[in-house]
């Protein structure tokens, strides 16, 4: 690679280096990596976009169904992308943040939405929304910063989760809908701003918990 060595008016230095993959960048009409690998990443993010437009139109299981179908496409998405050995150090970089992103749709904004359509409002409500949404938000940065260490250490690292996947959301959420016919419309949401204020701390809260060795 090309590195290039600039000097700053503080008398301090800096080096840039011009990667292949830039210089292969030159002749694209498009940006970005375009292969198999990433399939389910985009199909996840779909998933959760078709959610919050029946959320929106008040259709709530299907909107329920879309949300641990996203689930269950980001639960593969890393085993297809690690099947590809010819894969690039930009490729993975590429692939770490795509998930992440997508994931802040699918299980940050989505969720959050969804329980708003389903009647968490007010004052009250709308704190538990931006908390969830914002602990999300947190918690997918502090991950992304993490595996971006540890893609460049050659050192070992735990096979950990530190706090609550915001994955887990696409079973949590389903999972309390079995609810909503058990409880009064108020009573479902109060368990509902309950649980956007308890799961929005859980993924910021500083825990291990093992990964699944879903290889």
């Amino acid at each position: 690679c090309l590195r290039i060595v600039v000097l700053c008016g503080n008398g301090h230095c800096f080096c840039c280096e011009k990667t292949a993959q830039e210089e292969k960048n030159r002749g694209r009409k498009m940006i970005g990596f375009y292969n198999y690998t990433v399939i389910l990443t985009y199909m996840s993010l779909i998933s959760a976009i078709t959610g919050m437009t029946f959320a929106h139109a008040g259709v709530f299981g299907a909107a329920i169904f879309c949300l641990a179908l996203s689930g269950f496409f980001d639960m593969f998405d890393g085993k297809v992308a690690r099947r590809k050995k010819d894969r690039t150090d930009d490729e993975k970089l590429f692939g770490i943040q795509l998930d992440s992103l997508c994931d802040v749709v699918a299980f940050g904004v989505f969720p959050a939405y969804l329980c708003y359509c389903m009647g968490v409002q007010g004052r009250l409500g709308f704190l538990a929304i931006i908390f969830y949404a914002i602990c999300g938000v947190i918690r997918l940065a502090y991950f992304n910063v993490i595996e971006t260490n540890n893609f460049f250490s050659e050192e070992e690292h735990e096979k950990v989760y530190y706090g609550l996947p915001i994955t887990s959301a696409a079973v949590i959420f389903p999972l309390v809908y079995l609810l909503k016919g058990i409880f009064t419309a108020s009573a479902y949401n109060a368990i509902l701003t309950v649980l956007l204020f308890g799961v929005g701390m859980l993924f910021i809260s500083n825990f291990k918990l093992r990964k699944p060795s879903n290889k």
